[in-house]
């Protein structure tokens, strides 16, 4: 197989020591500058912090069915935007390599597994928990923001062979969200946790298919928890 080509990336540098790595999964049709934008009008300032490095990288364009074969950057192909059709596994695991090299370059950079969060937005947080809950059970946590897996996900059938600690899961979800109904996220939430997984389900009234202020504030804190800033090391 040839080697997937490096991911573009977008990236928000530490104040200060970089100790900790954060990878931010775009939704389908956007990059990871466009990622960065939307969450810095938002804030009125880029998503930063003292010892973390923020990357956001861009999906590969790729045709994608629900556009009726145009290309769009996503992660992965869809049969449709629903839950309950099988998922096109095929471009979910061949993204989850492409996904690995990213995290492989962060520990080569000196970071540790459990150092490194991963999540995203709609498709960027469902790509995230594939990631994570099949491939790589030992990353600091996970976060999908207006995400949702399919009723047979492999991910659900991986969890039912597993042992292991799993990262904890950060979701949150509108319940106005017309693309990526609330129920969706609220039913992957519930099935996770019957899985052994420790998961959160933050609600936001009457909030669309988006991201708020507030809920971006509650993701920050999340990860300032998952990523403390480590104390320095005396030799």
């Amino acid at each position: 197989m040839a080697a997937p080509t490096a991911l573009q990336r977008s990236v928000v540098s530490p104040a200060g020591r970089h100790t900790a790595s954060l990878i931010f999964l775009q939704g389908s049709g956007d990059t990871g500058q466009g990622a960065r934008t939307w969450i810095k009008q938002i804030l009125n300032q880029d998503m930063a912090f003292q010892h973390i490095k923020v990357i956001y990288p861009t999906a590969p364009a790729r045709p994608y069915t629900p556009m009726k074969g145009a290309f769009s950057t996503v992660w992965f192909d869809r049969y449709k935007i629903s839950n309950d059709c099988p998922e096109h596994i095929e471009s979910i695991d061949s993204m989850c390599q492409g996904l690995t090299d990213l995290i492989n370059d962060e520990i080569k950079n000196g970071i540790a597994k459990n150092r490194i969060l991963i999540g995203g937005f709609s498709m960027g947080g469902g790509m995230a928990m594939h990631l994570a809950y099949r491939f790589h059970q030992d990353l600091a946590g996970v976060f999908a923001l207006s995400s949702f897996l399919n009723k047979d996900s492999a991910v659900y059938q991986a969890l039912k062979r597993n042992q292991s600690v799993l990262p904890e899961l950060f979701q949150c979800h509108g319940t106005a969200d017309e693309l990526v109904l609330y129920s969706w996220g609220e039913e992957t939430n519930k099935m996770l946790k019957s899985l052994g997984v420790s998961a959160s389900l933050h609600t936001f009234p009457n909030l669309n298919h988006e991201l708020s202020r507030t809920e971006i504030e509650k993701l920050k804190t999340w990860i300032v928890k998952k990523l403390p800033v480590e104390a320095a090391k005396t030799n």
